[in-house]
């Protein structure tokens, strides 16, 4: 039985390798005018019962790749598709270098030796086996049908030129830029109502619950690889970033969430451990022809209105530092396809731009983003922390705040100081608060919690704020938030070890910064003269794990649960590592909240940091991938009485 794979860029990264390593097409000629029927090559089992069997077939090809690795055609039946042959799939793959003589609808006669590679049933043949015939032949009719979930089921049509019916969703576009691949969702959950991406398990049940396991194996039969008819890694050789990025542009996007529509027959392939839909030709750029589907194009120029006469967001700025890689020593760098740097990679405390066109690259997404967010208040995330640079703590901070006002053209925006008391082992990056100067004015200093529980993580900053004219029933307190990330497994055994519930590495640790950070806000709660409270940032935990189960329980409301979209993509699913989170009595004042899709649903192509990347210049200065969560934004009605 075939073993699919969930996650397209996991199964693909071997793609390269397997291609070089292919098997080199049979000697043997065929065997004349004794022609076999494709069906009976199939068969119905997982595997061909033929293989190593020279055989001649007839067919049209219904899809050719003479460039972009693949280097074979489909060849199937004439006159199939009008219904489902009960002996076996009407259509095979021909690995040859003949494909270079032939042409999508041409009536051909292939003769060659049956093998199976890597699960698909092939005839690998010369050039000398492949012939184009001038006699006619009946077309052949896609095969409209539902796609089935399972890898038995699927085999009937491998090969196949098929219609495929029902609702299809963008679920991962993670490997867009490396594979040319897109994750398609079928349908809705029937375990979620209404889901139409794969989500994250642990988004919505316990880690290792029966639950989330049967979400989890649902997202898997649901989820299908739309491929470019190709087998290009365009990170790769040089030769290969001057071939276009399939499906996308700077101005067309694929985008996680939005419905992806079907315009043209594809075929049912698979290779490298995954079932594929492949065009019938290779796909280059964003107007190629042989393009088969049609994507909902975003419409995010703004957040959703969240109502209030306040509003407090979280936004993961993906480390934006202003100390760039050249002005240190010992930097290494991710380098664009002519080699020059664009980003940091290693050696040096920096983690941003790798020079000044670089910074200016990211800066103009991320001015574009937050002036756009619009929010009163910001927690940042991942922003440079000056002072481990030899600067003030605050120098990147109003570096920030000046370009967000150079670019609103009034000195809209203010940053919360850095207190006078900070640890003295803090991390390269930092937590961080904005506002709007005519919303919301600074009720004392800032605070940072210096606690051990965060010795692996960003250290909490807290602040409180109060409405411009409004009076200490106004009056609010923000605490910005990183929690340790679910990466670098320790595999020691311990609690912090991945336990394969989902819910990753440094779990427990997770839960002792939540416990702290309770009791920190609580101790600041008389301190600054409010019960209202509210925890935002980037906590690293999905919905249903233990650290925010553990806010929860201390009393605090999960202010996005009921968000109808997620912050976060990761390994093809949908969640919400960022949060904001409200105490009792700042819940009640809560006008409506949001998250706003730019960042995780989109391309990582978009990003400054793949900067000229591929010949298809990608790059734009708006808020499309400033960083890779996206923003959450909550309103609050806070009222003098």
């Amino acid at each position: 039985m075939k073993k699919r794979t969930t996650t397209a860029f996991a199964a693909t990264c071997l793609g390269t390798a397997l291609v070089a390593g292919m098997m080199a097409p049979a000697s043997a000629a065929g065997t004349g005018n004794e022609l076999t029927e494709i069906e009976e090559i199939q068969g119905t089992g997982s595997a061909t019962e033929m293989a190593g069997t020279q055989v001649s077939v007839r067919g049209i090809v219904t899809g050719a790749y003479a460039e972009g690795g693949i280097r074979g055609f489909y060849v199937q039946t004439a006159g199939s598709g009008s219904e489902i042959s009960p002996t076996g799939s009407s259509a095979i793959f021909v690995y040859s270098a003949g494909v270079a003589k032939v042409a999508v609808g041409d009536h051909v006669q292939v003769s060659g030796e049956v093998d199976e590679y890597y699960g698909m049933t092939q005839i690998s043949a010369t050039a000398q086996g492949v012939e184009v015939l001038t006699e006619p032949a009946e077309a052949i009719k896609p095969l409209a049908i539902d796609i089935p979930d399972t890898d038995a089921a699927r085999e009937r049509f491998e090969g196949m030129l098929i219609d495929p019916q029902g609702q299809w969703t963008v679920a991962d576009n993670y490997s867009l830029n490396q594979y040319g691949e897109i994750t398609l969702a079928e349908g809705t959950s029937s375990i979620l109502d209404g889901e139409r991406t794969l989500r994250q398990a642990t988004d919505v049940f316990t880690p290792g619950s029966d639950e989330a396991k049967a979400l989890e194996a649902e997202n898997e039969s649901r989820a299908l690889v739309l491929d470019d008819g190709a087998t290009l890694n365009f990170l790769g050789a040089a030769a290969n970033k001057l071939v276009e990025v399939p499906y996308i542009s700077a101005s067309e996007h694929v985008t996680v969430g939005k419905r992806a529509t079907f315009t043209a027959p594809v075929i049912m392939d698979y290779r490298y451990d995954l079932w594929r839909l492949q065009p019938q030709g290779q796909v280059v750029g964003a107007q190629d022809s042989d393009i088969p589907v049609s994507f909902e194009q975003v419409m995010n120029e703004a957040p959703a209105e969240v109502g209030g006469n306040v509003s407090v967001g979280s936004f993961n700025v993906l480390n934006f530092f202003t100390t760039t890689g050249d002005q240190l020593q010992g930097c290494t760098y991710y380098t664009d396809r002519e080699g020059n740097p664009i980003s940091v990679r290693s050696g040096c405390d920096a983690r941003g731009a790798a020079n000044a066109d670089n910074l200016a690259r990211q800066q103009s997404k991320i001015v574009t983003a937050l002036n756009k967010f619009d929010a009163d208040v910001v927690v940042l995330e991942e922003i440079e922390n000056s002072a481990r640079l030899g600067q003030d703590r605050d120098a990147a901070l109003q570096i920030l705040v000046d370009a967000l006002n150079k670019a609103a053209g009034e000195k809209r925006w203010s940053f919360a100081p850095s207190p006078e008391e900070i640890p003295a082992d803090e991390d390269v990056i930092r937590t961080a608060m904005i506002y709007q100067r005519d919303a919301v004015k600074l009720i004392d200093e800032s605070v940072v919690l210096d606690d051990a529980a965060f010795d692996n993580a960003r250290d909490p900053l807290a602040q409180a704020f109060q409405r411009v004219g409004g009076n200490s029933k106004t009056r609010f307190l923000v605490v910005a938030n990183h929690f340790k990330s679910k990466g670098s497994d320790p595999k020691d055994g311990s609690e912090n070890a991945d336990q394969g519930d989902g819910a990753g590495a440094w779990n427990a640790a997770r839960v002792e910064q939540a416990e702290a950070l309770v009791d920190f806000a609580e101790g600041l709660k008389k301190k600054r003269n409010t019960n209202k409270v509210l925890l935002a940032g980037d906590f690293n935990s999905y919905s249903a794990e233990d650290p925010i189960k553990v806010m929860t329980r201390a009393g605090y409301v999960d202010l996005g649960a009921e968000a109808s979209t997620q912050s976060y993509l990761f390994g093809g699913r949908t969640g919400s590592l960022d949060h904001v989170l409200g105490s009792a009595e700042i819940a009640s004042t809560v006008t409506g909240e949001t998250i706003w899709n730019i960042n995780a649903t989109e391309s990582v192509a978009y990003e400054y940091s793949r900067y000229n990347n591929n010949v298809a210049q990608l790059f734009s200065p708006d808020q499309f991938r400033s960083s890779d969560h996206d923003p959450v934004l909550v309103g609050l009605q806070l009222n003098k009485k």
